[in-house]
């Protein structure tokens, strides 16, 4: 499915895609409250954190179908990394092939992405869903339509087959964003030691 805002189009990703989409991601999150905390080091932050997008991408997301990118002229606009309802969880082989490309992100800070990613599993909802697990825009197109063009195209979908969704916003300044789509607040994630919060989201099935 392809969505279209404006002249912004959203098309499905291809592993080719995979290292420019990962570097729109670690752009896009590089000011995220909590990558921030995982990788409080700005220079450590802007030259790893593609590679966690890129592992996460190419050892579950893309393989379920639901990673989309957004084109502009010179590369990869923004991304988006769905899930497929009943597809959210890692296996433990993919979790296995993606440590390597986790660590190279992470080093020392990786137990702290363990546990974001246990306290993650265990608010995640049951019923079945399509789950956004990333979306960003590189921010020198930001604001230009290429995170509404990746909304919308899936969000188009789950309203064709009456599918809810859930996503958890790591940053709060979103949250009025993701309402706009008609997502709705459930709670809260607090991250130990101090973190920051995750905001839990849920958009009923329409």
């Amino acid at each position: 499915m392809v969505g279209l805002v404006n002249s912004v189009a959203a098309r499905p990703a291809t592993r080719a895609d995979i290292g420019a989409l990962s570097v729109a991601l670690g752009r896009a999150f590089f000011d995220d409250p909590v990558m921030r905390w995982m990788l409080p080091d700005d220079g450590l932050r802007r030259r790893k954190l593609h590679k966690l997008f890129a592992s996460i991408t190419r050892y579950h997301h893309l393989s379920r179908g639901g990673v989309e990118v957004a084109p502009h002229s010179d590369g990869i606009g923004g991304a988006a990394l769905w899930d497929p309802p009943g597809q959210w969880q890692t296996s433990r082989i993919d979790e296995f092939r993606a440590i390597p490309g986790l660590f190279l992100a992470f080093g020392a800070s990786l137990r702290k992405g363990l546990e974001v990613t246990e306290l993650m599993k265990e608010a995640h909802p049951e019923e079945p869903h399509w789950y956004l697990a990333v979306i960003g825009s590189d921010p020198t197109v930001r604001g230009k339509g290429f995170g509404q063009a990746l909304m919308r195209s899936r969000l188009d979908r789950c309203d064709a087959e009456h599918a809810p969704a859930y996503l958890e916003s790591s940053n709060p300044d979103n949250v009025p964003y993701y309402e706009r789509f008609g997502f709705e607040v459930t709670g809260e994630i607090t991250l130990p030691n101090g973190g920051p919060s995750l905001v839990p989201m849920w958009r009923p099935a329409r």
